[in-house]
Protein backbone atom coordinates (compact mmCIF):
# COMPACT_ATOMS: atom_id res chain seq x y z
CA UNK A 1 0.00 0.00 0.00
CA UNK A 2 1.23 3.38 -0.60
CA UNK A 3 0.82 6.73 0.89
CA UNK A 4 -1.42 7.40 -2.20
CA UNK A 5 -3.79 4.49 -1.29
CA UNK A 6 -3.52 5.58 2.32
CA UNK A 7 -5.01 9.27 1.16
CA UNK A 8 -7.71 7.64 -0.89
CA UNK A 9 -9.01 5.89 1.85
CA UNK A 10 -9.60 8.44 3.69
CA UNK A 11 -11.45 10.10 1.25
CA UNK A 12 -13.24 7.00 0.35
CA UNK A 13 -15.33 6.04 3.55
CA UNK A 14 -15.49 6.81 7.12
CA UNK A 15 -12.22 4.57 8.87
CA UNK A 16 -10.97 3.94 5.83
CA UNK A 17 -7.62 5.84 6.52
CA UNK A 18 -7.19 4.43 10.11
CA UNK A 19 -7.95 0.70 8.61
CA UNK A 20 -5.48 1.17 5.91
CA UNK A 21 -3.14 3.29 8.63
CA UNK A 22 -3.47 -0.14 10.87
CA UNK A 23 -2.84 -2.09 7.42
CA UNK A 24 0.35 -0.73 6.51
CA UNK A 25 1.57 -0.04 9.87
CA UNK A 26 1.03 -3.82 10.98
CA UNK A 27 1.64 -5.56 7.55
CA UNK A 28 3.85 -3.78 5.66
CA UNK A 29 5.96 -1.50 8.06
CA UNK A 30 5.80 -4.29 10.92
CA UNK A 31 6.10 -1.47 13.20
CA UNK A 32 4.67 -0.89 16.72
CA UNK A 33 2.71 1.65 17.52
CA UNK A 34 5.20 3.38 20.07
CA UNK A 35 8.30 2.92 17.38
CA UNK A 36 5.44 5.05 14.68
CA UNK A 37 4.74 7.21 17.67
CA UNK A 38 8.19 8.20 18.28
CA UNK A 39 9.42 8.29 14.58
CA UNK A 40 6.25 10.60 13.80
CA UNK A 41 6.66 13.00 17.03
CA UNK A 42 2.37 12.12 17.49
CA UNK A 43 1.56 11.17 21.16
CA UNK A 44 0.83 7.21 21.46
CA UNK A 45 -1.93 7.86 23.31
CA UNK A 46 -3.39 10.21 19.91
CA UNK A 47 -2.52 7.35 17.40
CA UNK A 48 -4.24 4.82 19.77
CA UNK A 49 -7.53 7.22 19.79
CA UNK A 50 -6.96 7.33 15.81
CA UNK A 51 -6.69 3.71 15.15
CA UNK A 52 -9.65 2.91 17.32
CA UNK A 53 -11.08 4.81 15.53
CA UNK A 54 -12.05 7.08 18.77
CA UNK A 55 -11.18 10.00 17.11
CA UNK A 56 -10.91 11.55 13.43
CA UNK A 57 -7.47 12.49 12.60
CA UNK A 58 -7.28 16.39 11.77
CA UNK A 59 -5.01 17.33 9.11
CA UNK A 60 -2.28 18.60 10.89
CA UNK A 61 -1.55 14.96 12.29
CA UNK A 62 -2.47 13.46 8.69
CA UNK A 63 0.32 15.47 7.85
CA UNK A 64 2.58 14.30 10.52
CA UNK A 65 1.65 10.68 9.89
CA UNK A 66 2.71 11.21 6.13
CA UNK A 67 5.97 12.38 6.66
CA UNK A 68 7.14 10.33 8.79
CA UNK A 69 5.78 7.28 6.57
CA UNK A 70 7.62 9.00 4.07
CA UNK A 71 10.76 9.13 6.27
CA UNK A 72 10.37 5.75 7.44
CA UNK A 73 9.45 4.29 3.52
CA UNK A 74 12.20 6.30 1.31
CA UNK A 75 14.53 5.88 4.22
CA UNK A 76 16.31 3.29 1.52
CA UNK A 77 16.64 5.61 -1.61
CA UNK A 78 18.54 8.83 0.13
CA UNK A 79 22.32 9.44 -0.96
CA UNK A 80 21.57 11.32 -4.26
CA UNK A 81 22.04 14.36 -5.97
CA UNK A 82 18.88 16.69 -7.07
CA UNK A 83 19.28 18.27 -10.23
CA UNK A 84 16.37 21.32 -10.47
CA UNK A 85 16.12 22.40 -14.51
CA UNK A 86 13.37 21.95 -17.26
CA UNK A 87 12.64 18.76 -18.62
CA UNK A 88 14.85 20.15 -21.78
CA UNK A 89 17.82 20.33 -19.94
CA UNK A 90 17.15 17.33 -17.97
CA UNK A 91 16.95 15.02 -21.27
CA UNK A 92 21.09 14.76 -21.71
CA UNK A 93 21.90 14.49 -17.92
CA UNK A 94 23.88 11.13 -16.98
CA UNK A 95 22.42 8.98 -14.37
CA UNK A 96 25.35 8.89 -11.87
CA UNK A 97 27.81 11.14 -10.94
CA UNK A 98 31.07 9.18 -9.32
CA UNK A 99 31.80 10.15 -6.04
CA UNK A 100 35.29 8.53 -3.92
CA UNK A 101 34.57 5.34 -6.39
CA UNK A 102 31.19 5.36 -5.52
CA UNK A 103 27.90 5.48 -8.19
CA UNK A 104 25.59 8.68 -6.61
CA UNK A 105 22.25 8.84 -8.41
CA UNK A 106 21.31 12.01 -9.99
CA UNK A 107 17.22 12.43 -9.23
CA UNK A 108 15.53 14.49 -11.82
CA UNK A 109 13.28 16.98 -10.25
CA UNK A 110 11.45 19.01 -13.72
CA UNK A 111 10.22 22.42 -13.44
CA UNK A 112 8.35 25.17 -15.43
CA UNK A 113 8.20 28.33 -13.30
CA UNK A 114 10.72 29.89 -10.01
CA UNK A 115 7.82 29.02 -7.88
CA UNK A 116 7.83 24.90 -8.92
CA UNK A 117 11.98 25.29 -8.29
CA UNK A 118 11.29 26.54 -4.89
CA UNK A 119 8.44 23.83 -3.83
CA UNK A 120 10.99 21.22 -5.73
CA UNK A 121 13.80 21.78 -3.61
CA UNK A 122 12.62 21.46 -0.67
CA UNK A 123 10.89 18.05 -1.80
CA UNK A 124 14.29 17.18 -2.71
CA UNK A 125 16.21 17.83 0.92
CA UNK A 126 12.50 16.19 2.53
CA UNK A 127 13.81 13.06 -0.19
CA UNK A 128 16.81 12.81 1.38
CA UNK A 129 18.80 14.70 -1.36
CA UNK A 130 22.58 14.87 -0.55
CA UNK A 131 22.81 18.01 -2.18
CA UNK A 132 21.47 20.31 -4.97
CA UNK A 133 22.45 21.21 -8.70
CA UNK A 134 19.49 24.48 -9.75
CA UNK A 135 19.67 27.56 -11.63
CA UNK A 136 21.31 30.74 -10.43
CA UNK A 137 18.21 32.37 -10.13
CA UNK A 138 16.72 30.56 -7.50
CA UNK A 139 20.40 29.01 -5.63
CA UNK A 140 20.52 31.90 -3.51
CA UNK A 141 16.91 31.46 -2.12
CA UNK A 142 17.23 27.86 -1.99
CA UNK A 143 20.53 28.21 0.25
CA UNK A 144 18.36 30.03 2.85
CA UNK A 145 16.13 27.86 3.26
CA UNK A 146 17.78 24.22 3.12
CA UNK A 147 20.28 23.01 4.88
CA UNK A 148 22.25 20.83 2.13
CA UNK A 149 24.67 21.93 -0.03
CA UNK A 150 23.10 23.96 -3.09
CA UNK A 151 25.39 24.56 -6.25
CA UNK A 152 24.06 27.04 -8.84
CA UNK A 153 24.91 25.83 -12.93
CA UNK A 154 26.95 28.42 -14.29
CA UNK A 155 26.41 27.89 -18.11
CA UNK A 156 29.28 30.12 -19.20
CA UNK A 157 29.88 28.52 -22.19
CA UNK A 158 26.68 28.64 -23.52
CA UNK A 159 25.93 32.40 -22.72
CA UNK A 160 29.35 32.87 -24.65
CA UNK A 161 28.20 30.54 -27.61
CA UNK A 162 24.93 32.74 -28.01
CA UNK A 163 26.94 35.88 -27.94
CA UNK A 164 29.15 34.69 -30.79
CA UNK A 165 25.69 33.86 -32.50
CA UNK A 166 24.29 37.00 -32.03
CA UNK A 167 27.25 38.79 -33.49
CA UNK A 168 26.69 37.28 -36.40
CA UNK A 169 23.19 38.59 -36.63
CA UNK A 170 23.73 42.12 -35.53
Amino acid sequence: MTIEDLISSMLREEGGFQRAFRSMLEDELEMSLSEFSSISGISQSTMYKILEEKREPNLRTVRQIIRALNMITMSGEKNFVAVIASSTFMESLPKNITLEGKAIPIREYPISTVEDAIIAAVRAERDGALAIVCAPIIALTVKKILRIPVSPVMPLGSVLKALDDIKGLV
